[in-house]
């Protein structure tokens, strides 16, 4: 398994840098089921931070982008089922892509309430204010 931050995802879906866009395509065509890549979820939020705020991408195309890491087979996602169901809230909501994760991660690990002070969080995904 070989670990991809965030600036080789940028990379291979922006090719903004030609050199660095070969080494990122070469490397997500050399993945396999046998020998995966593996995305944090940290990196999958600044992945998204990055395209909404430095390449102004449309939240429909960073969700298209999404799916695609979610449902590869050659990528392992950490919380890959949060990340789908927070997918879901960020393509249907006015929400913030950050604060999806952290509400359905939360809700999948069993807790009762995801608290935050964020008006905005508590009325897209679920998050309760405190």
């Amino acid at each position: 398994m070989t670990g991809i931050d965030t600036n080789v995802l940028i990379r291979f879906v922006m090719a903004d840098d030609l050199e660095q866009y070969h080494k990122a395509d070469r490397l997500m065509q050399s993945l396999s089921i046998q020998s995966p890549g593996f995305i944090t979820y940290v990196c999958i939020a600044e992945f998204v931070w990055m395209l909404e705020t430095r390449y102004g991408k449309p939240k429909a195309t960073i969700a298209e982008w999404l799916t695609r890491l979610a449902e590869s087979d050659e990528l392992v996602l950490e919380n890959r089922e949060a990340v789908k169901q927070a997918l879901i809230r960020y393509s249907t909501t006015a929400s913030d892509f950050a604060d999806c994760p952290i509400e359905r991660a939360g809700f999948l690990a069993g807790c009762a309430r995801t608290v935050t002070f964020d008006e905005g969080a508590a009325e897209t995904t679920g998050m309760r204010l405190l």
